[in-house]
């Protein structure tokens, strides 16, 4: 009977949320925020990154070791992921006010057929004067999960991997320079 009474009493609390079934259970104060700024991780410690090819429009072959001394932003993309599309344009006039001297904007295709693939697309978006990278066998993996797309990916001067994001960024929201030079 004391063991029927203890089992109420504790379903009492639980139903009332006085105790919780186990940790995590608690009521987590909801933060609710517009901005898709507030989805970046940002590491707590940078995190060095080896050194892995892909190629520019030309087919020149490019690392972020050439970066060094500025915050990169990579953004890795596809013509075939629709938010990665939505994206595109916002990226395009994030580049246009940052500082070159201080940033680099690395949007990196890994559509199959690269440039063959991305310049007729990028033409027909309205954005044939956007600057992509490519990678189409998907090198990059070895350094950053591909398995979501868009991904960002922002290094620092160092070329250390000190914040990302595995989702669409509205790159237009009025914080989105501030919230990049942090990490110069």
């Amino acid at each position: 009977m004391k063991a029927v009474i203890k089992a109420l009493v504790l379903s009492a609390l639980v139903v009332t949320g006085i105790v919780n079934a186990y940790p995590g259970m608690e009521k987590q104060q909801q933060h609710v925020s517009n901005s898709t700024l507030d989805k970046i991780n940002v590491l707590e410690n940078p995190f060095p990154i080896a050194h892995i090819g892909f190629s520019d429009a030309e087919g020149k072959e490019v690392d972020f070791e050439a970066h060094k001394g500025k915050v990169v932003i990579v953004n890795m993309w596809a013509t075939w992921c629709p938010p990665c599309v939505r994206e595109l344009p916002a990226l395009d006039r994030l580049e246009q006010s940052l500082s070159k001297d201080e940033f680099v904007l690395m949007p990196i295709s890994i559509d199959a057929e690269g440039t063959k693939q991305v310049s007729p697309f990028l033409e027909s978006i309205g954005l044939a004067s956007f600057n992509s990278y490519y990678d189409p066998r998907q090198n990059l993996r070895e350094v950053f999960p591909l398995d979501t797309i868009p991904a960002t990916f922002i290094l620092n001067k160092e070329g250390e991997l000190v914040a990302y994001v595995r989702t669409y960024v509205d790159w237009d929201d009025k914080n989105a320079i501030a919230f990049l030079e942090q990490f110069q």
